[in-house]
């Protein structure tokens, strides 16, 4: 009886140990990199191997099709995988959209964001409203989708300017945002506009206070929603998959840069969890991974800002509490510049979680 009852034990922990190690190597470590211009397969095996010896498994790389097609064989000598990181609607330097100033996104005073950059020179956002803008951005998307070997198409500014600057940036640039104001409050296309009217009979101009209008919004957010989802779609039929870097948790998205990607039917997402923007503490981490995981169905992957968690221990939590909260593994930005402690917590958490 006694020997049964020990074999069964037995036979129990196993199991439990085994579910354990699958559930540890679940947990994913990855990075954000740029690929640059020119593709320089030393340099890219150097990267390789670093990243390897962290335990990051998966790149987000901002790179040409051309490029990345060149870094995945390296890549997967190591069982990394790439996924193509793009610029989707913040198209800074587009020499094609340069081309066509009727594309752009064009906020409350009626500047066009060509013209008018908000906050930074690079700020320079297409219009969802536009179809020659939108068939711009789904082509940049195919041409990702025909690279052989992609983990997936990884959506970036998918979303409008900021409406809302996190607290701590606001000083930056010498701004109080204590309500939305009209130069910074985009999706005012002509297009868009004389869309809304044809369904409610009402200029978003003509409002009082447009900012206010919960149809206004609604409308601006489903214009991103519904040029995402067209992406996930083609991606799909192809057998591609499409994740995001978006804003912390939909809420937060929706009032400060017009984002409700709880509507979008990605493969995963990549919450930009980066705290101290928000002059939060580390704990406010997991209160945002945890509210992505409840608000959607698809895995969450906490974003992390490495120049704000300096030290090993301020890391570690992060990490540790991202997965705590639900998080399938984080992105850190970036790997390439962690200091020697950062380097050591990734080292050391790399084969625990």
């Amino acid at each position: 009886m006694f020997k049964k009852i020990f074999l069964i034990t037995l036979v129990i922990l196993l199991v439990s140990c085994s579910q354990e190690n699958i559930m540890n190597k679940n947990f994913t470590f990855s990075t954000w990199t740029g690929a640059g211009k020119d593709f320089d397969e030393k340099n890219w095996n150097k990267k390789l191997n670093y990243y390897d010896s962290l335990g990051i498994s998966e790149i987000l790389v901002s790179g040409s099709p051309k490029v990345l097609k060149k870094i995945i064989p390296l890549a997967n000598k190591k069982n990394i995988k790439v996924h193509g990181w793009m610029w989707t609607i913040n198209r800074p330097g587009d020499t094609i959209a340069n081309k066509n100033p009727e594309w752009y996104s064009v906020n409350r005073n009626g500047n066009n964001s060509l013209d008018y950059r908000a906050y930074v020179d690079y700020y320079q956002w297409l219009s969802p409203f536009h179809p020659e803008a939108r068939n711009h951005i789904i082509n940049n998307a195919k041409k990702l989708m025909e690279v052989e070997g992609l983990a997936s198409v990884h959506l970036d500014y998918v979303r409008y300017p900021d409406v809302i600057l996190g607290s701590a940036l606001q000083p930056k640039y010498n701004i109080v945002q204590e309500t939305e104001m009209p130069e910074y409050d985009f999706g005012y296309h002509p297009i868009a506009r004389e869309k809304f009217k044809e369904i409610f009979n009402k200029d978003p101009l003509d409002f009082k206070n447009p900012e206010l209008s919960t149809e206004w919004r609604q409308f601006r957010l489903n214009a991103i929603t519904t040029l995402v989802n067209e992406i996930v779609d083609i991606a799909h039929s192809k057998n591609k998959k499409v994740t995001a870097a978006v804003f912390p948790f939909p809420e937060m998205s929706r009032q400060m840069v017009r984002q409700a990607w709880n509507d979008w039917n990605l493969d995963a997402a990549y919450p930009m969890l980066y705290q101290n923007f928000y002059l939060e503490n580390i704990n406010w981490i997991g209160f945002a991974t945890k509210q992505g995981v409840n608000d959607v169905d698809f895995p969450i992957y906490s974003g992390l800002y490495s120049p704000a968690l300096k030290n090993g221990e301020q890391l570690e939590k992060a990490i540790k509490i991202s997965k705590d909260n639900g998080a399938k593994g984080i992105s850190i930005f970036t790997a390439d510049g962690l200091n020697k402690e950062q380097q050591a917590v990734f080292v050391k958490l790399k084969n625990k979680l």
